[in-house]
């Protein structure tokens, strides 16, 4: 029988930790990957797995791997700290994990709760992410910020739900924001180099990600948070074009300091 391995990477989640290990100890082995917490994160990560490793910060994808390379089971499965699986995705994990003929990796989707509620509508439902796959079968897909595995081979969905506990308050979302917006922009360039920012795009962007969030996708059920979540959304997408542009503009006038725009660059801001 194949063994699982849980992985979760770290950083001052001692509000969150607890749910999400609990969640998961009926796992074979559960490994964590700190980034030197400086709250109780590792404390209470050590009640429940002994495989509590610490790091320097520099990506979400390379962390992930440090700790899929200290596990030991044919099974590796990766969670946040401000998740949890669900009873009917444990107990489906738990059967493709004892079955003799499965997928090499499986999409898990995820319930998300904002502000204190479940988000069913505008893109946010349901979310379903790469999770579960055999340890010799993935590869990374780097990127500074949502980045991934893949899987080369069959792959199948399950039905559980993994819960996330994301953006509790507006000021989580919005400092998630500034971190991602930047972090963002080494990706775009990373697709095009020579990528032109025009006052259009600038202008009509966020008008248009709100419709297609409020409207299309239906944002307008979950009510007023829907309207915030599209509204913000809205905001991403103007920072985040408006920093290509900052960071084009700086690069070829030779104005200052370039931003920061990669996990490497943005952890001093992050700690200070």
């Amino acid at each position: 029988m194949a063994a699982l391995s849980v992985i979760l990477i770290t950083f001052n989640e001692e509000k969150n930790i607890e749910r999400c290990l609990q969640s998961v100890r009926w796992a074979d082995e559960i490994i964590v990957l700190d980034s030197y917490s400086t709250d109780r994160t590792v404390e209470l990560a050590r009640r429940f797995t002994s495989h509590v490793f610490q790091h320097s910060y520099d990506g979400d994808i390379p962390q992930r791997e440090r700790g899929f390379a200290k596990a030991t089971g044919g099974w590796l499965f990766y969670i946040d700290a401000d998740e949890e699986v669900s009873s009917e995705l444990m107990e489906e994990i738990k059967g493709i994990i004892n079955a003799r003929e499965t997928k090499d990796g499986y999409y898990v989707p995820r319930k998300v709760a904002v502000l204190g509620r479940w988000i069913m509508h505008g893109g946010w439902y349901p979310d379903y992410t790469l999770r579960l796959f055999r340890r010799e079968k993935y590869r990374a897909e780097h990127a500074e910020v949502h980045g991934g595995f893949a899987v080369d081979g069959e792959k199948g969905r399950l039905h559980g739900f993994l819960h996330h506990y994301t953006y509790a308050t507006i000021e989580q979302y919005l400092a998630k924001m500034n971190d991602y917006t930047s972090l963002q922009v080494s990706n775009k360039l990373r697709e095009d180099p020579n990528i032109n920012i025009s006052w259009i795009k600038i202008f009509l962007s966020p008008p248009s990600h709100f419709f297609r969030k409020f409207i299309s996708n239906k944002g307008y059920k979950d009510g007023f948070v829907g309207f915030i979540l599209a509204a913000l959304g809205a905001i991403y997408t103007l920072g985040l074009y408006a920093k290509l542009w900052e960071y084009r503009m700086r690069k070829r006038e030779g104005k200052g300091l370039l931003p920061p725009m990669t996990n490497v660059e943005l952890q001093p801001y992050k700690r200070a």
